[in-house]
């Protein structure tokens, strides 16, 4: 089975750098998804909202959308819509970054586990497991995020109040969410199989 293979699937874990304790999922997916469509799966899976800009880099190369009336942006990166994994794969790619919001760098690490056949009657993207909720959006980063997490725990009930206002409700680190990511992966294999491209609603 190779990268190129019609019905070949690629095991990708997919972990927050900088972070301790690690914050980390394992999904399946289509080689053939294009790395603007993967950029979906790992935001659906790691439980971000998609508020910012992001890119891939794979090797010397960076993969992301070009944005109209930017021209250095544009210039700097490969179109992340027309480009496939199996593309990445094809080269023996066995790791790649992803970086997401160009304010807080959100970087992560995505290894490839496995490049396999698809299972007959199952449906991809897919949800294997992972551990630990992510990040609060625009928390400031790993500093950011490591003094919230500080804040929520804090004995002062004070910085503790104060943190969870701003998040906007409960926030526990060791929940990932399972089925809120299973339900939006599964309407991302849904748009695919029918072949409507537009952005999926979590």
């Amino acid at each position: 089975m190779t990268a190129s293979s019609g019905d070949a699937i690629a095991v990708l874990r997919i972990e927050i750098e900088y972070i301790e304790p690690l914050i980390w999922r394992r999904v399946a997916v289509r080689a053939s998804t294009n790395l603007n469509a993967l950029h979906k799966v790992i935001q659906a899976a790691m439980g971000w909202l998609d508020y910012h800009l992001w890119e891939f880099t794979a090797g010397e190369r960076k993969y992301g959308i070009p944005v109209p009336d930017d021209p250095d942006w544009n210039r700097r990166i490969g179109n992340a819509a027309s480009t496939k994994l199996s593309a990445l794969l094809a080269t023996g790619m066995t790791e790649f970054g992803y970086m997401y919001d160009f304010g807080d760098d959100w970087a992560h690490r995505i290894t490839v586990e496995a490049i396999k056949p698809a299972e007959a009657g199952k449906s991809y993207p897919r949800f294997l497991g992972g551990e630990r909720r992510c990040p609060p959006e625009d928390c400031g980063g790993p500093p950011g995020y490591f003094e919230f997490m500080e804040n929520i725990a804090s004995k002062r009930g004070k910085k503790a109040k104060e943190a969870l206002e701003w998040y906007g409700g409960p926030y526990d680190p060791d929940d990932i969410d399972e089925q809120q990511i299973k339900i939006t992966l599964g309407r991302i294999a849904n748009s695919h199989r029918t072949g409507r491209s537009k952005t999926v609603k979590k």
